[in-house]
């Protein structure tokens, strides 16, 4: 089982490819720490402090709309100008120094987030034409660590920059880094075809046929659907981890960074060897094992053990991105080039919404119910999700024929081509 992480980076367009998503994400990771910060520093408010990131995940419930975009135009120069846009939206920053201005904040925060989904659209079609298959599950994995290796890099350097030097200091670090990314992004050599999207007054029909491909293909749609089941288990399990601390290790607040700390450990160590074991087994099989680790770890967080909590959470870190990799992995493979911004915008749309939803419950449920009993509970929840992620085999199919231009009755189109024959991978 070797690891093709090496064979993955030594191609130039994979290099620069990844460089350029290091660069962005470092940013962001500095930024979205910042940014709460920041508004609580001007305002004293912590539900505006929350505000930041509900700006940031909104635009996601969007998604399929958003991800049209990146079906009508050229993957790479999007990626490039939406990188340059967003180092120029970012300038408007410098100027917040005062609780009236906190809106511009909110506003520049509003575009990230839409930026953010665009962003992410346009990279996973680009993949297709830069990574080849063989590949992708390694590029994938190699994305998730390095996004998880910024997490954990990235958050300390943006607060130690805005203790120093203020806000404005971060948003210009952030800058820089949407121009890097976008130079590194200059230097892929790709050859895209060119598109013919539908007309401008057909953004909801266009937007709906990504949300048909998906549901109409059986693989997909089991793998989103159990992803989004574990990340709306992560969110709940998100939102207790303070109780974990405090009721169940009797620690500080500030211990939580620790768990974090190990779970991202975990994240990054399951990235790299992603790509190896998607080699060795199907996807459903790869995510349905990492949601059985993932399951596990929750529920051995209800144990008042510290040693058991930060095994707890290096399983939880490296359970929880199998699946979204296995996921997106399936969708670059089984998707035709022309809809597949729509449909990895669909699928992240899927995957990461219940995540928001269920830590905003979670922190209700918290005061009242025993975080312990919400600990089992989410860890069983997420044993049946990884059941029924295998329920309906673990073979790997080929992705559906695109629908017929002029078709009379598309969906029906979509679905018989999910019907028809189809070869092992």
């Amino acid at each position: 089982m070797g690891w093709g992480g090496r064979q993955v980076l030594r191609d130039r367009n994979v290099a620069f490819y990844l460089s350029g998503v290091v660069v962005s994400g470092f940013g962001s990771s500095a930024m979205a720490l910042a940014a709460g910060v920041w508004a609580k520093s001007l305002t004293g408010s912590d539900s505006l402090a929350a505000l930041t990131t509900f700006c940031v995940w909104a635009p996601l419930l969007f998604g399929p709309l958003i991800g049209t975009v990146a079906d009508r135009v050229r993957r790479r120069p999007l990626l490039i100008w939406v990188n340059l846009g967003m180092a120029v939206v970012m300038v408007p920053l410098l100027a917040v120094d005062s609780g009236d201005q906190v809106w511009i904040l909110f506003a520049v925060l509003t575009v990230y987030g839409v930026s953010s989904v665009l962003l992410d659209s346009a990279e996973a079609a680009l993949v297709a034409a830069v990574v080849p298959e063989t590949l992708r599950g390694d590029f994938n994995g190699l994305r998730m660590t390095a996004n998880e290796g910024m997490k954990l890099i990235a958050p300390l350097l943006g607060a130690g920059l805005f203790v120093q030097f203020g806000g404005a200091a971060v948003a210009l670090l952030d800058a820089v880094t949407f121009v890097l990314a976008a130079a590194a992004f200059t230097l892929i050599r790709v050859s895209e075809p060119a598109l013919h999207p539908a007309g401008a007054d057909r953004w909801t029909a266009a937007a709906a046929e990504g949300i048909r491909h998906l549901r109409h293909h059986p693989a997909l749609r089991r793998l989103v659907l159990a992803g989004a089941a574990t990340m709306g288990v992560a969110g709940l399990n998100g939102a207790v981890v303070y109780a974990v601390v405090d009721a169940g290790l009797h620690r500080s607040p500030a211990f939580a960074g620790v768990l974090y700390a190990v779970q991202g450990t975990g994240s990054v160590l399951s990235g790299l060897f992603a790509g190896a074991l998607l080699r060795r087994m199907s996807e459903p099989v790869f995510a349905a094992a990492g949601m059985g680790l993932f399951a596990l770890g929750v529920t051995l967080r209800a144990v008042p053990s510290t040693p058991v909590s930060l095994l707890a959470s290096a399983m939880i870190g490296a359970g929880l991105p199998c699946v979204l990799i296995a996921a997106m992995t399936a969708v670059q493979r089984e998707t035709p080039g022309d809809l597949l911004g729509r449909v990895a915008a669909t699928a992240n749309t899927l995957l990461f919404a219940p995540n928001a939803l269920t830590l905003a419950a979670g922190a209700g449920l918290v005061a009242l119910v025993d975080h312990r009993v919400l600990l089992l509970t989410a860890g069983t929840a997420a044993a049946i999700a990884a059941a029924g992620c295998l329920l309906g085999g673990n073979a790997r199919t080929h992705a559906a024929a695109p629908t017929p231009a002029g078709s009379t009755d598309p969906e029906d189109k979509v679905a018989e081509a999910t019907e028809a024959p189809h070869d092992p991978r």
